[in-house]
């Protein structure tokens, strides 16, 4: 839809840009509270209540006449998604502990397909000459669906593991996962917003085909979640974390110093399966730490890795415009070889 709104609008990328910062910030500022309230309703109710709230804004996101009207738009929907992420992920935790086995990194392998999927029904739709305010309703009536006919299906307990006061600062275990978070995820945010023009601009690859590397990581990415589970039962988290840092360390090393496109295709298949799992850990592990609710603990983790998201393509932009892409790239290796190396913090 984005293309769209800036064109009905008439913004410019310094307008838009501004605008989506919205989005981000709705999801960033709602995710602490949501922790608390989660924490206090359960879930099953945050997930359903939040779930249907989204459904709402969608057509209204593919209509919006005015420039306060999409930012408004966008502000409820990241606030509304911030809620979702945040349930979704504890209640994620609260399945593991019942059933026994390692499920995140599938939950989050299907989060990735959601997303493919959901860009590729819609863009389906706008390609058969459906309009867009047609797609928003579509979606929600997709997305509504899919809540109502799976409420049931959630657990509906309260964690009362915890016995820190709902509104307490989380402890430092959960602030040094959630950093690490931030590290992988400002990979992910790199990826999407640099690996199209780094293969323009520094492998000669055209502009049209640019956009390969990111389907690459974005295939890898997913695939590695799908699977993931079976690897870190085992291994263990520990090793699970260490050697998927590595691997994506060593695709942006590959990115960074081989000057042949397909080498960069390589890096960047690797960068996927290699970060596929390290988030899905750390939310596992931040759902267990001890004596705190797993709510609180996963919104703190969560926006500190949303954080590293946003600003992620921001820092690389000010290395690169300091000395280079590739460099930027390198700095990024770097950054996932100390994560590598912090692998031990999950077992605690």
């Amino acid at each position: 839809m984005v293309p769209y709104a800036k064109s009905r609008l008439g913004l410019d990328d310094a307008q838009l840009g501004l605008i989506l910062l919205a989005f981000g910030g709705g999801s960033m500022i709602s995710m602490p509270f949501m922790g608390w309230l989660t924490h206090r309703l359960g879930n099953r109710k945050v997930i359903i209540a939040s779930g249907l709230a989204l459904c709402v804004v969608l057509p209204v996101l593919a209509w919006a006449p005015t420039i306060a009207t999409l930012t408004a738009g966008l502000l409820y929907f990241g606030v509304m998604l911030g809620a979702v992420n945040v349930a979704m992920n504890a209640h994620a935790v609260e399945v593991e502990r019942y059933d026994g086995r390692v499920l995140m990194s599938g939950f989050h392998g299907l989060f990735s397909l959601g997303g493919l999927t959901g860009a590729a029904v819609v863009s389906g739709l706008l390609a058969l000459g459906v309009s867009l305010l047609a797609c928003g309703f579509i979606m929600s009536a997709l997305l509504a669906a899919i809540v109502l006919t799976q409420h049931n299906s959630f657990l509906d307990e309260v964690h009362e593991e915890g016995t820190r006061p709902p509104l307490r600062m989380p402890g430092a275990m959960a602030l040094l996962l959630g950093l690490l978070c931030f590290a992988s995820f400002m990979a992910e945010g790199s990826m999407l917003d640099w690996s199209a023009v780094f293969l323009r601009d520094f492998r000669g690859v055209s502009a049209t085909a640019a956009g390969i590397g990111y389907a690459c990581f974005s295939i890898a990415m997913a695939s590695g979640r799908l699977t993931g589970d079976r690897m870190i039962q085992k291994l263990g988290p520990v090793w699970a974390v260490r050697a998927g840092a590595g691997l994506a360390a060593l695709g942006f090393a590959l990115v960074a110093t081989l000057p042949w496109p397909a080498a960069s295709m390589l890096g960047f298949v690797l960068i996927g399966l290699g970060a596929s799992n390290i988030v899905p850990v750390m939310f596992s592990a931040a759902g267990r730490l001890p004596g705190t609710p797993p709510a609180i603990s996963i919104a703190a983790v969560t926006v500190l890795g949303y954080a590293g998201l946003l600003s992620g393509p921001a820092l690389i932009g000010f290395i690169s415009h300091a000395s280079n892409l590739p460099w930027a790239m390198a700095f990024l290796a770097g950054v996932l070889v100390v994560v590598a190396a912090s692998a031990r913090i999950v077992r605690r």
